[in-house]
């Protein structure tokens, strides 16, 4: 329970709406093959940001992340943001995970919301899988199965890595000043394990990296972030 209220603490406060998308390949299609084993993870929360995203992976690794947020307006703007399409090839080892943790959950067919007592919204969670034979699903809120709270956290961090990723282009056009704290929060994140996938936002840690332009405090912290992919 305390690594769950860290993990709303540090999202309540680090997460932000993105302006400007980190969109190395935009508007792509979800992986639709159903001959393909395919993991859907779902999660809405009116209270964060996003509300609602949802990441799609197949047993390739091809993945596609969506986010929305369709009760907020951005300040300035008479409509909100429009849904953020993102398509990324998964990690072998993430992949690997996921797909262990899949078959250990017997693909999410069962019950694993905890019922005993009321406990801290932190948003509903739906994970699917789906392949040629079946089509499992299971909706919670939190879980006391570890197997659950390990995925769940994977896909958690995945989407922390590429909102964080957005929020840095957005930074780097229009506030220059303000990446070394964005940076130095996210260094934090990573080293608790709020962060998955970096690899994704790697261009932009580079370019923040390679800019003489930044702040040299914002361009150290993004080198240690690359240190993650290669140590």
């Amino acid at each position: 329970m305390k690594q769950l209220i860290l993990l709303v603490v540090l999202l309540t406060v680090y997460a932000m709406p993105a302006r400007s998308g980190f969109q190395p390949q935009p508007g792509a299609a979800a992986p639709q093959n159903a001959t393909v084993p395919t993991i859907t993870f779902d999660l809405n929360w009116k209270d964060a940001t996003p509300q609602n995203y949802t990441i799609t992976m197949d047993t390739n690794g091809k993945s596609q992340y969506v986010s929305r947020s369709p009760t907020r307006t951005p300040e300035g703007s008479e409509e909100p943001d429009p849904d953020y399409h993102l398509e990324f090839a998964m990690s072998a080892a993430s992949r690997d995970r996921i797909l262990k943790l899949a078959k250990d959950l017997n693909y999410f067919n069962g019950d694993f919301d905890f019922n005993q007592h009321k406990v801290a919204n932190t948003g509903r969670k739906t994970l699917t899988y789906t392949d040629s034979a079946r089509n499992f699903r299971t909706t919670y809120n939190w879980s006391e199965n570890k197997a659950i709270d390990q995925i769940t956290g994977i896909f958690q961090g995945i989407s922390n890595t590429i909102e964080h990723g957005r929020k840095l282009v957005f930074m780097r056009r229009f506030d220059k000043l303000g990446l070394a704290a964005e940076l130095k929060a996210m260094e934090t994140l990573s080293k608790a394990h709020y962060l998955a996938e970096v690899q994704i936002i790697a261009p932009i840690l580079q370019t923040i990296a390679d800019d003489p332009s930044i702040l040299h405090l914002a361009r150290q912290s993004a080198t240690r972030l690359l240190m993650v992919l290669n140590p």
